[in-house]
Order: C-alpha cells, then sequence, then structure tokens
C-alpha cells in the first residue's frame, strides 16, 4: 500500500492478531511508479482467511490481496516454570517426537518474565535469560 497512514499498520495488526493471525509484519518497498509502500503479510489458519481479508479490506486502502497457502511444520510445545534467585520465570521447551522417542529441540525463556525481571532488579535481559536457562538445566 502506498496511500495508506502509517499510524493505521499497528492497528490493523492488532486486530488481525486479534482475530485470529498468527502473526502480522509489514516491510517497505518500492511499488510501481517507483513510489514506496508497505507490503503486509498475514499469516493466518486457512479457516481464518475470510475474516483476515474482511478486515484487511475494511481497515486499509488496498483494492486487492494475494493468498497462498504454505505448509506449516510446527514443534511441540510446553512450558514449565523455573525458580530462579531473582524469582520464577516460564520456559517454552520445543519438542520432537513421542514418548521415549521425545527429543527436546531448543529451550527457551519468556521474554515478559525475564524483562520484567531485569527491570525490577535492575540487571541486564540476558542475564536474567542466562540465569532462567541455567536453572531449567539444573532441575532437567
Amino acid at each position: 500500500m502506498d496511500d495508506l497512514s502509517p499510524q493505521v499498520f499497528g492497528y490493523v495488526l492488532d486486530i488481525l492478531l486479534k482475530q485470529g493471525a498468527l502473526d502480522v509484519f509489514t516491510q517497505s518497498v518500492m511499488m510501481k511508479k517507483s513510489r514506496p509502500g508497505i507490503l503486509l503479510t498475514v499469516i493466518c489458519p486457512v479457516d481464518k482467511i475470510d475474516i483476515c481479508e474482511e478486515i484487511i479490506f475494511r481497515e486499509t486502502t488496498t483494492l486487492g490481496i494475494r493468498q497462498s497457502i504454505e505448509k506449516r511444520s510446527i514443534l511441540e510445545r510446553e512450558i514449565k516454570i523455573v525458580n530462579t534467585k531473582y524469582g520464577e520465570v516460564r520456559v517454552k521447551i520445543a519438542t520432537k517426537g513421542k514418548g521415549d522417542n521425545k527429543t527436546i529441540i531448543n529451550v527457551h525463556p519468556e521474554y515478559e518474565d525475564c524483562s520484567a525481571i531485569a527491570l525490577k532488579f535492575n540487571q541486564p535481559l540476558t542475564t536474567i535469560q542466562k540465569i532462567a536457562l541455567e536453572s531449567f538445566y539444573s532441575i532437567s
């Protein structure tokens, strides 16, 4: 879009996410006639396409939407709470496989928990994230 106030994009992003979009992002692009514009990308489940299109047409100046269906592979996820010397932190654990074949692929402390603790205790965010990971691995 090359004719929409940039202020609108944050509003549209929030509405799309609340209505079931999995992710929404923008990119600066050069459009026809060498005009700078914004590309709005919405990733949503197939059953949310109609509502997302309705929101985009209603809230933006676009006259058309391109669609593509993509295959998605996802890992199983679970949240565990770990105790640190600064307090509790939720840790997201991504796994692959089932039962005895279950393998941890990725472990990541929740940003919101870590940032709140970092601010409260005047510590670097990365330090809190490291402490949370150390706590997770010490009990695993």
